[in-house]
């Protein structure tokens, strides 16, 4: 990426600076509003951010194709795909009816059950996954037994972001991580998987908290989902099966994708064509494909080329370098700032570009002889818990959002940040008394 380069150069007071970060609050504060469609605003934004910096001279269209991560495009496309197909077996309907029977409907003990089981996916898939996997069957649950879907959408969401930080492949900006520093699987759960169960309960208190008055709400027609019979909602178990085969090959393909050198992108798509070629080679996949997220897709792109117009004008690296500069004095402190910082800036601007910005940050440090394990823990944490402040902070929040928006109580970015913005301080708070107490623990790789 250019933009660190830059921001050497570029002044603060420069056209170019000024001009970006304008383009890129004005886009952040209309999508506050929520007067305009997210997916609208973010492709007029990043229009205007290419447009300016054509004229500029500082951001030009092959660069802003060059800043969209097409592995998380791919990723999501792949696995929207999959879902989409088993989707229409029956299958969610079955697990829907399954999950309410052991709940018996209790709101709570739904949050709990369904949240519990997308961290732990979340721990072995991305965190992305694992929310397209769980958030139609949420939907249904809801839906027959008329409560609100949003606080348990929003409690999956949050839940699998905080405990996917635990492990390397829980989390994309972890992928990346591991990659720059280097840190293997076991790096991951020795240092922070311990601050990330502490945080994960600290999340699951807050969201008993902040949610307790939609939790509340008594659900209906329970007698009669308990007299349902959950293999009648299967429609279509042969295809089913198939497409379960085919999940459980993309999941073990997931465990070695860096042996084979083929990125999680890659597998994703894989698992989509093998189902499509299976299942529907002679008709038109159009009925399926209907059902992907196209405008996540598009508002994720159309973020990653905002953000990558912050980077060519020197916003980030600036941002980046000054805050990085705390490292040649008290190694401790320039962890907990740089977390915090990662933390409100991932929240802004989604983790995965922040961390794109930070990773060349530290590397310079350790090329001066810095020891900067505790730095990349510290990221690590900050962009993981600080994607949980807004419904844009991570690539799972914006499509727990965009599904919200299928049912009758859709998730609005004040109701988001009103309860993010919580579980986000306390799991910050968690993470920095572990780096002030135990600042050692995060010092050396795992042996």
């Amino acid at each position: 990426m250019t933009g660190h380069g830059a921001a050497a150069a570029v002044s603060p007071t420069s056209i170019t600076f000024i001009l970006s970060s304008i383009i890129f609050v004005v886009t952040f504060a209309l999508i506050l509003t929520e007067r305009v469609h997210r997916t609208v605003i973010g492709m007029f934004g990043a229009v205007v951010m290419v447009t300016a910096g054509i004229f500029l001279h500082f951001y030009s269209p092959g660069e802003a194709l060059r800043c969209i991560d097409f592995n998380t495009i791919g990723l999501l496309l792949g696995m929207m795909t999959i879902v989409a197909i088993l989707e229409g077996t029956g299958a969610f309907q079955y697990l829907a009816i399954i999950s309410a029977k052991k709940t018996k409907g209790d709101p709570w003990k739904l949050v709990v059950v369904l949240g519990t089981i997308t961290t732990l996916v979340s721990l072995i898939l991305d965190n992305v996954t694992t929310v397209v996997l769980i958030a139609p069957v949420t939907i249904i649950i809801a839906k027959n037994l008329k409560i609100p879907a949003g606080p348990t959408l929003m409690s999956e969401a949050l839940l699998s972001d905080t405990g996917g930080v635990a492990t390397l492949v829980g989390d994309p900006p972890n992928i990346m991580i591991g990659s720059a520093a280097p840190f293997t699987f076991n790096d991951f759960i020795f240092h922070i998987a311990p601050i990330v169960v502490v945080a994960w309960f600290v999340t699951l208190f807050c969201l008993k908290i902040v949610f307790r008055k939609e939790l509340a709400i008594p659900p209906s027609n329970v007698d009669e989902l308990l007299k349902m019979n959950e293999w009648d909602a299967m429609k279509d178990w042969k295809t089913c099966k198939i497409v379960m085969g085919v999940l459980c090959l993309v999941v073990a393909i997931f465990f070695v994708h860096h042996a084979l050198h083929m990125p999680p992108s890659m597998v994703a798509l894989i698992g989509a064509s093998i189902c499509l070629i299976i299942i529907t080679p002679k008709r038109d996949p159009q009925p399926i494909l209907e059902k992907v997220e196209w405008s996540v897709l598009l508002f994720f792109a159309a973020l990653f080329v905002i953000v990558g117009g912050l980077e060519h004008s020197g916003v980030l690296g600036y941002l980046a370098n000054s805050v990085s500069g705390l490292a040649h004095g008290n190694l401790v402190v320039a962890a907990v700032v740089i977390m915090w910082v990662s933390a409100v800036a991932s929240a802004a601007v989604d983790n995965i570009p922040f961390t794109m910005a930070m990773i060349p940050v530290i590397q310079n440090l350790e090329t001066l002889g810095v020891p900067v394990n505790i730095l990349w823990w510290s990221l690590a944490l900050g962009v993981g818990f600080g994607g949980n402040g807004t419904p844009i902070g991570s690539t799972a929040n914006v499509v727990v959002v965009a599904k919200s928006e299928q049912t009758d109580d859709p998730i609005t970015f004040k109701r988001w940040f009103k309860s993010g913005s919580v579980a986000m301080i306390a799991t910050m708070i968690v993470a920095t008394l572990a780096i002030l107490i135990f600042p050692h623990w995060l010092e050396g790789p795992y042996r």
